[in-house]
């Protein structure tokens, strides 16, 4: 079982099942990425005395993009979702009990979402935590330089990673602009089309067929 900075990575069939899956699927960008999701997330378990089940977190880190891949790209749901229910129907195919498969729906479902995880178990608090620091360095300095440059250097960061994880979730999401109202993904569209028009929520209100 390969071991970064003392964090071991699952090396069950489950787990190696999961890896080939996301190899196989996902562009290079998203394995990495989602490797290292796992691995900060292990890493800031450990600093915080969290609890939590290897494997389940490991199966929530390797799905938690997978719905940006290009066989979800015409879905009429959140990416998010859609990689929750993959993994959801993954975990039930090796016979996973249901409240562990629903730890982890919960956790690739919300893992995007501000202000709930943190409330939820440790396996959704984590993956939340490792992605934001993964996008966009939330928590960074809860790292230390030599745990940043180990996960780094097991798994890299490729070239222009910023601009491309940005443009991917662009791809993924440009022909469903309506799933990413209410969260912060129509910021990609907003970003990358000049002429996408986001939905205000008040005006949704005044405009509604109510009539006061």
């Amino acid at each position: 079982m390969p071991s970064i900075h003392g964090v071991r990575i699952p090396d069950s069939a489950m787990a190696r099942e999961a890896t080939q899956l996301l190899r196989d699927t996902a562009s290079d960008l998203l394995y990495q990425h989602s490797m290292r999701v796992y691995l900060w997330s292990a890493l800031l378990a450990r600093r915080r005395a969290l609890a939590f089940d290897p494997e389940l977190l490991y199966v929530g880190a390797m799905f938690h993009d997978f719905g940006l891949t290009e066989g979800f790209h015409a879905s009429a749901l959140r990416f998010e979702v859609d990689g929750a229910n993959a993994a959801r129907d993954f975990l039930r195919s090796h016979g996973i009990a249901d409240v562990d498969v629903h730890k982890v729906w919960t956790a690739i479902a919300l893992h995007t979402t501000p202000g709930i995880p943190e409330f939820l178990h440790p396996e959704a608090a984590l993956l939340h935590v490792g992605a934001g620091m993964d996008v966009a360095g939330r928590a960074y300095d809860q790292f230390t330089a030599e745990e940043r440059e180990a996960v780094v250097a097991a798994y890299p960061r490729e070239e222009r990673f910023k601009q491309r994880i940005i443009d991917t979730f662009y791809e993924s999401l440009k022909d469903r602009p309506a799933t990413t109202f209410g969260t912060f993904n129509d910021d990609f569209l907003a970003c990358k089309d000049p002429a996408f028009q986001r939905v205000d929520i008040c005006s949704v209100i005044l405009h509604s067929s109510w009539s006061h």
